[in-house]
Parts: structure tokens; sequence; C-alpha cells
């Protein structure tokens, strides 16, 4: 996934707030358990959540999710962004990295099983 921040998006010094970034990790995070489950999840844990470099308005951010682990109604996936400044001469810079659990729910938002690949 990518996205570029907007000034809406920054505090008033200019950098993107973290919850920002949070809300937009969990839609990357999100794709791939649903993927896996072969239908709805839904977020059940923000494992971990560290913040490695401050984003600015402009930032192309690359977001990229790999699934860790599969249970038998979760899947665990660990996401990684990365922004991309100066578009005359760019130069990446991880910015954040998080994992986060996501559970396999059925229509009444029960958790079932993760349906196997």
């Amino acid at each position: 996934m990518r996205v570029m921040p907007m000034p809406k998006d920054a505090n008033g010094n200019g950098d993107i707030f973290g919850g920002w970034i949070m809300s937009q990790v969990d839609l990357a995070g999100c794709v791939l358990p649903g993927r896996v489950s072969r239908g709805r999840v839904t977020t059940v844990a923000v494992n971990e959540f560290i913040f490695r470099n401050a984003v600015s308005v402009g930032d192309l951010l690359s977001f990229y999710a790999r699934v860790e682990r599969i249970g038998n109604t979760s899947v665990t996936v660990h996401v990684e962004v990365w922004a991309e400044r100066q578009p005359a001469d760019p130069i990446l810079v991880k910015v954040t990295e998080a994992k986060a659990t996501y559970v396999a729910i059925d229509r009444d938002g029960r958790p079932r099983p993760v349906l196997s690949v």
C-alpha cells in the first residue's frame, strides 16, 4: 500500500500524528489475514509498534506486510513502513514497524477457524 500524508494529518510541528500512521498500518495489515482466512477479520491486538523516524507531509509512505504466524482463528502480521523523501533525489527511510494480530470472524462477529489454504 502507498499513501502520501497531507497537512490535515500533521500536528503543529508538521510531523504526522502517530495515530494516523497506526490507522494506515492497520489498513495495510488486514489485507493478508483476510486473504489467508478467506473472509472477514478484525484486529484483536497490536503486539508491537515502533516509531523509528518522524514522518513529514509529502513523504511517500510504502507499507509492506508479511504473515508471521497462522493460528487456529488468528493471523499475525509484521508491517514495515518506509518513507521516500526528496523526490528529486529520493532516499528511503524506515519510519515504522509493527506486529498485529487479526482474528477471523463469522457474520455474527464471533471467532471462526482460519481456513486452510
